[in-house]
């Protein structure tokens, strides 16, 4: 399991720069289920989520997407910490979300070709690639006046489709452990937060490909929650 990402103390806009936003940080262990519950209930009731992914007035919308990025990273880590027990080679020996969705790992120069692993070692190694993508200055630049790179945009659409997978293996093969733990309700707000950012940011229109496909094993449910914002 990788570390949470921090991000320094925000100003007005997104996030004061002059902290190093994007730096590993240890998490505690062995409490992954109560500060998921503190979250849930921080954010259950809170109000229209599709208000709460839009981008702020005169805000930056590559600082926007940084930050939510690093926040969707720390809510899927913690929630797939709060489960790890019950993912495992044995139990989860392919990465997969229904038997019509598998995903094979392809990270370069590592997996250069895509690559069938046991579902948490995918998820450790996409928790890792993440992780080091949000810890580097070069794509998450922290001091004032360091542009985000031409291609930030296309990055950060590579990570929101990479993480989107861990949500499909957790709806289609944990959801019980997952109401077993009281973390439903944490699951499907914090998803349904992702999908409405994807949408409003066009994250998923990918060059010839349909958003049903982006979305793959969990369309009805994305299409269910995108009906009850409008």
């Amino acid at each position: 399991m990788s570390n949470n990402i921090a991000r320094g103390p925000g100003n007005n806009n997104a996030r004061n720069r002059n902290q190093t936003a994007f730096q590993p940080q240890k998490r505690a262990k062995g409490t992954n289920s109560w500060q998921l519950k503190q979250f849930a209930e921080a954010t259950l009731g809170s109000g229209s989520l599709k208000k709460v992914v839009k981008l702020p007035e005169g805000e930056d919308r590559d600082e926007w997407l940084a930050v939510n990025v690093v926040d969707f990273y720390n809510q899927i880590n913690l929630l797939y910490g709060a489960i790890t027990e019950f993912c495992s080679p044995h139990s989860c020996p392919e990465m997969k979300a229904t038997d019509e969705f598998e995903y094979l790992w392809h990270d370069p120069p590592t997996f250069p070709k895509p690559t069938r692993l046991p579902a948490p070692t995918y998820i450790s190694h996409l928790l890792t690639w993440t992780s080091n993508h949000l810890a580097n200055p070069n794509v998450f630049p922290t001091h004032p006046g360091v542009p985000f790179p031409a291609n930030f945009q296309t990055i950060v659409r590579t990570i929101f489709k990479r993480l989107y997978r861990i949500y499909a293996h957790i709806y289609c093969h944990h959801y019980g452990v997952i109401r077993g733990l009281g973390l439903e309700a944490h699951l499907n707000t914090g998803f349904k937060h992702y999908v409405l950012f994807v949408e409003e940011f066009g994250l998923a229109d990918e060059k010839g490909a349909k958003k049903g496909e982006w979305f793959g094993p969990l369309g009805e449910l994305v299409d269910s929650m995108l009906r009850s914002e409008e």
